[in-house]
């Protein structure tokens, strides 16, 4: 890898913007100097990128995605290898992805057959969260392990009963233990037991079409079950949690009120939500099963608190729950029944180009946009200083980003292992260019140069915004 010099840009981090070149040597940042000053120009590097007119940001961090998950009779559709491709060529170069324990299993099985599937294999850095979907004394004894081995987020599931569904009774010894041993408590949180009467009584009455996955899927069952973790965390102590994909103006005002009585709650919004609606599951024929996901698509009048919160922080991540299937042989699964359309979007490639078009089109600032795609999802996930800044002793992660190229998303360029795209045809300013893992150019001038296996295992701290 040796040393690499970018020369030119607008660095920008949560924290700054300033012209400055970047020296890497090896695997690491080691300087940042003003342009053009006498300690920039006296460095020697076996390679220089010019990032004149364009940023350099540090690499995305996404901290929620689903390579190879399984769903019903099928599996998500992105390897941990096409998946992590995909996430480099959109800029991103750390994936926390979710380990699963199946039910009568331990926590251990479920990460140790995770981890088989990521070895060697990945083009990107990854992580871990852990699914808990049967907690029992013996699985809560496991999080102390897990979390000392650096597997250090626990998502529990208040949907899908007969399969991921914990009660509150689970729930609430869970948020206890991770209280005892500092791990992340993260919440899926809908109300599935009144979900399914819905769903059942929606298809009795001959409503089988995709745009009824969201209608039974109610805001209300969404932002009642965020109040109900919220309540259960305090009752186990004031414990961190974590929400994950909020799409409903509701559940965001659970969010809010818990922040504003200063209670360490937290909350994740995806870009389906801010960019897609309920619009798009109603569309002709079986089109909308393309964009079925859970929790589902909202009205396009919830997209407003979303944006709200993302300024005010009251919602601190912007991740992916990249989970992708093709149309042809996968969502096709639920034509006459929605119930059984696999729940998941692809999206891992294009999260920061649509954020950055949310800077173009004025919902947040430059750096709330990298707050957002890398600084806040490293604090969150204990990899902040590693990962999500550009700094000297941090990994040398960096993009060089291109603020006013045009391109259109569409499944004919993407590299995403899915045969559509749910943003086909939508243009936006900005692309990646340039992308460093480790300081080794993993995507250089468009084309992937990147390896399998390049990309480690990361274990993470806790929580840094609740040290």
């Amino acid at each position: 890898m040796g040393r690499i010099v970018i020369r030119g840009g607008l660095v920008v981090t949560a924290a700054d913007e300033v012209e400055a070149d970047v020296l890497v040597d090896g695997e690491k940042i080691v300087a940042l100097a003003a342009r053009g000053s006498a300690e920039a120009e006296s460095w020697t590097a076996e390679r220089v990128v010019d990032a004149g007119g364009r940023y350099v940001i540090p690499g995305g961090v996404d901290a929620h995605t689903h390579m190879e998950l399984p769903f019903g009779n099928t599996v998500a559709s992105d390897t941990f290898e096409t998946g992590t491709v995909a996430a480099a060529w959109g800029g991103t170069t750390t994936v926390v992805d979710f380990a699963v324990q199946t039910r009568g299993r331990s926590l251990r099985e479920g990460l140790d057959a995770w981890s088989a599937k990521a070895a060697g294999v990945c083009a990107v850095d990854y992580g871990f969260h852990m699914i808990v979907s049967d907690v029992t004394d013996a699985s809560l004894r496991e999080m102390d392990g897990l979390v000392a081995e650096g597997v250090t987020s626990f998502k529990l599931f208040m949907a899908y009963p007969g399969v991921f569904l914990s009660d509150d009774g689970q729930l609430l010894r869970a948020m206890q233990r991770a209280g005892g041993n500092g791990g992340l408590v993260m919440a899926h949180a809908e109300n599935g037991v009144a979900i399914d009467v819905l769903a059942a009584q929606a298809l009795a009455a001959g409503r089988t079409e995709p745009r009824h996955h969201g209608e039974v899927r109610r805001a209300l069952l969404e932002s009642e079950a965020t109040h109900r973790a919220i309540q259960l965390a305090r009752v186990a102590g004031d414990v961190p949690l974590y929400v994950v994909h909020v799409s409903a103006r509701e559940a965001v005002a659970e969010l809010a009120r818990a922040r504003d009585a200063g209670l360490p709650v937290f909350g994740e919004t995806c870009p389906q939500y801010l960019f897609l609606s309920a619009d798009n599951l109603a569309e002709p024929g079986f089109e909308g099963a393309k964009y079925v996901c859970s929790t589902p698509l909202r009205p396009r009048e919830h997209q407003a608190a979303l944006w709200r919160a993302l300024r005010t922080d009251d919602l601190q991540v912007v991740s992916t729950d990249h989970c992708p299937f093709c149309f042809a042989g996968q969502k096709e699964l639920g034509r006459g029944d929605f119930s059984k359309i696999p729940n998941g979007l692809p999206g891992v490639e294009h999260r920061m180009d649509l954020l950055h078009q949310a800077v173009v089109d004025g919902h947040i600032s430059r750096r709330r946009w990298i707050e957002l795609a890398c600084a806040a999802p490293a604090r969150m996930f204990g990899l902040y200083g590693r990962k999500g800044t550009v700094a000297p002793g941090a990994d040398a992660d960096l993009v060089v980003y291109d603020p006013a190229a045009e391109q259109t998303i569409s499944a004919a360029t993407h590299h995403m292992n899915v045969d559509y795209s749910a943003y086909e045809g939508r243009r936006v300013t900005g692309r990646v260019e340039t992308v460093l893992s480790r300081g080794r150019v993993v995507i250089d001038g468009r084309g992937y140069v990147g390896r399998p296996g390049h990309g480690r295992f990361l274990p993470r701290g806790t929580c840094q915004y609740v040290r």
